[in-house]
């Protein structure tokens, strides 16, 4: 499927101030990035650099004032994520070497703290993908998913003791329950289709039988319509926008995601350039 999505970000600066941006969703073995606008309200210098986790981050320094982000990107998308039940998990010392960093404790996964938690859950579980599952699914009982309820960023054994989280809450559980059952996990920051109330959304995958797997604990279903734009250890390594500096409001923030008729071929490229105009209202933004 072919999803078109749109991010719209709107501050007050009081002073100019540095920031780093990360909005460019990458192709992928499980995604495509058809054609893409990044456009910069007024335009400023702008540096593009990958991060260590292979995330396209952008650097600048925003004027005083007034000052808008708008990204738009048709991306080709799994029309359902894929589930392997009874997928081995993999020893340790068989694990591809960019997997490792996502075995180890993190500021919001606490996974040296929740390996008697996560053994009570997976109990009877063939090891690997059926832990994950039973895993999400344990999230997905105890805890009533409540979008936007929280700005406040917390720890999985925080979110542990509480009874509702966002997205982002309960990846950072599932994460890291599965860390401390030496199942590699990392936190996913994209888009999703359908989603209410529409906004970015936050996942997280697990590697076991060999590959990354979806694992999603606010849905009793697992959806496709998935557009990954960061990769991260937790929070921490995805916030789509930092500041650097005197605090900055965000006044506006508006996502959009539909299912759009692939783009002609001559629209079509691996990697459009990273642009930034000046004064531009793009066609069909806010």
């Amino acid at each position: 499927m072919w999803m078109h999505a749109t991010c719209f970000l709107e501050f007050h600066i009081p002073v100019a101030t540095p920031f780093l941006f990360m909005l460019r969703p990458r192709s992928g073995w499980q995604q495509w990035v058809g054609r893409e606008q990044y456009v910069l309200t007024p335009s400023v210098p702008a540096a593009e650099f990958t991060d260590p986790f292979g995330n396209l981050c952008q650097r600048l320094v925003a004027p005083a004032g007034r000052f808008s982000v708008y990204t738009s990107v048709d991306i080709q998308a799994a029309d359902a994520s894929d589930t392997a039940p009874g997928a081995p998990f993999v020893e340790v010392q068989d694990l591809p070497d960019e997997t490792l960093p996502f075995l180890l404790p993190s500021r919001f996964c606490e996974s040296d703290r929740c390996a008697k938690l996560a053994s009570s859950i997976v109990a009877g579980c063939l090891p690997g993908y059926d832990q994950c599952k039973a895993i999400v699914d344990h999230i997905h009982r105890t805890k009533r998913y409540t979008p936007r309820a929280s700005k406040e960023l917390l720890s999985a054994c925080e979110v542990n003791d509480r009874q509702q989280a966002v997205c982002r809450d309960m990846a950072h559980l599932g994460i890291a329950c599965c860390r401390s059952l030496s199942i590699p996990a990392r936190m996913v920051v994209g888009y999703l289709e359908g989603l209410q109330p529409m906004d970015l959304h936050a996942w997280f995958e697990a590697f076991v039988g060999g590959r990354w797997y979806t694992f999603d604990s606010t849905q009793t279903d697992l959806r496709g319509g998935r557009a990954a734009i960061a990769y991260g250890r937790d929070a921490a390594d995805v916030a789509i926008y930092t500041q650097f500096g005197a605090p900055v409001e965000l006044q506006r923030m508006e996502v959009t995601v539909e299912r759009r008729q692939p783009p002609s071929t001559g629209d079509v490229s691996p990697r459009p350039p990273f642009l930034h105009e000046a004064g531009v209202d793009p066609e069909g933004g806010p």
